[in-house]
């Protein structure tokens, strides 16, 4: 197992990926180690040897600054922390801790260098260590593209392994006892005589010895907590009730905050007028905002009566009115001075397509909300100097630097307490709600102010996911898939997204074309270009971003090309599989499903497997006729993430993200009329219905080499799975989504 690289009570190094990185970066930037943001309070009876770790004579608390947005990520992160750490997960506290560089993501690089996976050549490993390199010097924390667990797996249990030693270099020297005669135990350092030392009797002891390095980790057949079954920490706080989420926050003298933006968005105000508001029973104040208004009062019923009584002159947005605009974009754009990147060119497509009529098809992806449970919300206060923020967000130091750009003050001068959040699915990845709040309190100074978002203005303002096409041609021979041309044209989510945070994405975008160019399969001849769509509606990150479109493109086309060839769906795919974890996947969801079984009539069954994130996924579904409906009746799903951290977590995630990849591929679209989402509640974009959840059966492997997160992978193959068993049942291809515009469901 892997070696404890220097981490101390006040700073961590960073690993060996991004050291190699540090002649672009500069080696002294890379190596410099960050400070421990829990050493600069700490009470003389306390001990923190690390970012993640503090102990005091009233107990032990870890700190998973992963912001948990419904996902587990709080408990997994407590699970590794516990692991080497020795104690039961009863036997801490949790905290997101305060924002800090020492907390960059590790693992956000290998998803931003624009290789393969599979690729491991000089090139793809030094940009990749390249990338790690530059998040580690602006020291990133960041939660998002299922990165939770491939961050954490080593860098926690080092942590919690070195506050181990530690505590038992405490104890020998209490007792004179040698190391390596002690043992730990349930959080308590044991003597060789069964006398037990609590660690929180020895943290005061322990915080005057330096940290113990060059730990070596537990082998697998030592571990308690990892591979097995637990109870999610949040599981009982939630089932009754109890769980505190951002949106229950509660401050003494706190007022309540709503507000009504330009719904056509990113265009401003030309005017309001607020008359009607201003009397209405609890409005306390009117504040004018960048491009809308807030109302103030004393509880946030009254303040989204009032918001809504006020009159607007809103300007015109900059994209198409209407949707047959969006789409005529979208169509113009397949054109070579939109090109963002040639991203495969193996063989020679071009000639292989030339030599017979090419097999055709084109697809329609639609954008869609985020829609969480939980809408936006931030509690925040301003005293003129300084200002602190509650709310649940997945890039906390960019959350303190948007409200300093509104605030006039320093980023450092915002304190911010993340806090547990009611879903996310990239929602919580934006900052118009922030920005507002800041606004609201740079004018009530010295109050506490809780902005929530009515659940018309989440729907209104919410950034959606990119709308986009994909034109393929296919060449079938000898009874297999021979060649593919296809061209992917989206909105880059990427550069809308970090353009409203104030950055800019250098290059082309790898999400315009996510679960295409990184089909898992072998193709002889492949052709894969990227075009970016602009001009049309602002989007964001959705849940598995670029491939929750670009995996129904492929995988639907890639059935229609075998179907063509009149070969078996899973034999042909297992046949085209570029690695052994592929393969691997594929035959244990054609095991785990009874592919090739006789299924009676009125039955079929399809299936799709997707990269993403560099995980590899596989889907079957099974659907029925009833009548003129279509009825989801069971889907088997097998993905590999090379460890299993917490097999009810996991089995939980995927079965999560089957049925939101269900659901929006059945359902649900955002359409713009007069610049505006027409959808503006979950009855006009509505998920799949309990009725419609069909039962679902999860298999995970760990063939993997390296630790994979699981949070988004189960969406893309969802789709594109349900549409080809729609066509074995009936015939009928669905090349667009929604489907319910062509197919009605059960």
């Amino acid at each position: 197992m892997g070696k404890l690289k220097t981490i101390t009570r006040r700073a961590f190094l960073v690993g060996t990926a991004a050291v190699a990185g540090g002649v672009t970066f500069g080696t002294y930037m890379v190596n410099k180690p960050h400070d421990n943001p829990l050493a600069d309070d700490l009470a003389d009876t306390e001990a923190s040897f690390n970012p993640w770790v503090k102990i005091s004579k009233d107990g032990i608390t870890l700190i998973t600054p992963h912001a948990d947005i419904g996902q587990g990520a709080k408990h997994v992160q407590a699970l590794l922390l516990a692991e080497e750490l020795d104690v039961n997960l009863d036997q801490i506290k949790t905290d997101f801790g305060t924002p800090s560089p020492a907390y960059w993501n590790t693992a956000m690089g290998n998803e931003g260098a624009p290789f393969l996976s599979t690729d491991e050549s000089i090139g793809a490993t030094a940009a990749r260590s390249m990338m790690t390199a530059l998040i580690k010097v602006l020291g990133m924390q960041i939660t998002g593209g299922s990165s939770t667990v491939p961050d954490s797996f080593d860098k926690l249990r080092q942590a919690a392994a070195s506050a181990r030693e530690t505590l038992k270099l405490a104890a020998a020297n209490r007792t004179g006892i040698e190391v390596d005669k002690l043992r730990t135990e349930n959080a308590q350092v044991i003597l060789p005589d069964g006398t037990a030392m609590s660690y929180t009797d020895l943290a005061a002891e322990a915080a005057s010895f330096e940290p113990v390095q060059n730990v070596n980790l537990r082998n697998p057949d030592q571990w308690r907590l990892i591979g097995k079954p637990t109870e999610r920490l949040d599981t009982i706080a939630k089932s009754t009730g109890r769980a505190q989420f951002g949106i229950d926050l509660k401050l003494p003298g706190l007022v309540y905050a709503a507000v009504k933006t330009n719904p056509r968005q990113g265009a401003p105000m030309n005017s309001f007028n607020a008359d009607s508001a201003k009397s209405m029973r609890g409005v306390k104040q009117i504040v004018p905002l960048s491009n809308g208004a807030a109302v103030v009062a004393d509880n946030t019923w009254r303040a989204f009566q009032a918001v809504n009584q006020i009159e607007f002159d809103w300007a015109e947005a900059d994209y198409p009115a209407n949707m047959d605009g969006h789409w005529e974009l979208v169509e113009s754009s397949f054109q070579e001075s939109r090109l963002d990147k040639l991203w495969r060119d193996e063989g020679d497509a071009v000639t292989a397509l030339a030599d017979t009529a090419p097999i055709t098809a084109s697809y329609k992806a639609p954008y869609v909300a985020h829609q969480p449970l939980e809408p936006l919300n931030v509690t925040i206060q301003f005293d003129g100097k300084t200002a602190e923020v509650w709310t649940g967000h997945q890039i906390p130091q960019m959350v303190q630097q948007q409200v300093a750009n509104v605030l006039g003050i320093e980023p450092t001068a915002v304190a911010f307490h993340n806090q547990m959040s009611g879903g996310s699915f990239g929602h919580r990845l934006e900052f118009e709600h922030i920005k507002q709040a800041a606004e609201i309190a740079l004018e009530l100074q010295n109050t506490p102010i809780k902005l929530t978002y009515s659940r018309e203005e989440d729907f209104a303002h919410d950034f959606p996911r990119q709308i986009g096409m994909a034109r393929a041609q296919g060449k079938v021979s000898n009874g297999h898939i021979e060649a593919i041309d296809i061209q992917v044209a989206t909105a880059s989510s990427s550069r809308s997204q970090m353009g409203r945070s104030g950055m800019a994405l250098a290059g082309p975008d790898s999400q315009i074309v996510a679960g295409v160019w990184n089909l898992p399969y072998n193709i002889e001849h492949l052709r894969v270009r990227g075009y970016a769509v602009e001009g049309v509606a602002p989007t964001s990150s959705w849940r598995s971003v670029g491939a929750s479109s670009g995996g129904f493109f492929i995988e639907s086309f890639i059935d229609e090309l075998i179907h063509a060839a009149e070969a078996d769906p899973l034999a042909e795919r297992i046949r085209l599989a570029n690695t052994s974890v592929t393969r691997q996947v594929l035959e244990a969801v054609g095991e785990l499903s009874n592919w090739g079984s006789e299924m009676g009539a009125n039955r079929a069954r399809g299936i799709a497997c997707v990269e993403s994130f560099g995980v590899t996924c596989a889907q079957v579904v099974e659907v029925s006729l009833q009548g003129d409906k279509v009825k989801i009746d069971r889907v088997y799903v097998v993905a590999d993430v090379g460890q299993i951290v917490d097999p009810v977590n996991f089995e939980n995630q995927v079965q999560g993200g089957v049925v939101w990849g269900l659901g929006h591929a059945m359902n649900c679209e955002i359409t713009y009329q007069d610049g505006m989402a027409q959808q503006s509640n979950f009855h006009m974009h509505t998920g799949i219905r309990i009725q419609q959840c069909p039962e679902i059966i999860v298999k995970g492997l760990e063939n993997a080499q390296q630790v994979k997160g699981i949070g988004e992978p189960p969406v893309p193959p969802a789709a594109p799975a349900l549409a080809n068993a729609i066509f074995a049942l009936t015939g009928q291809r669905l090349r667009e989504m929604p489907f319910n515009k062509s197919i009605s469901f059960v």
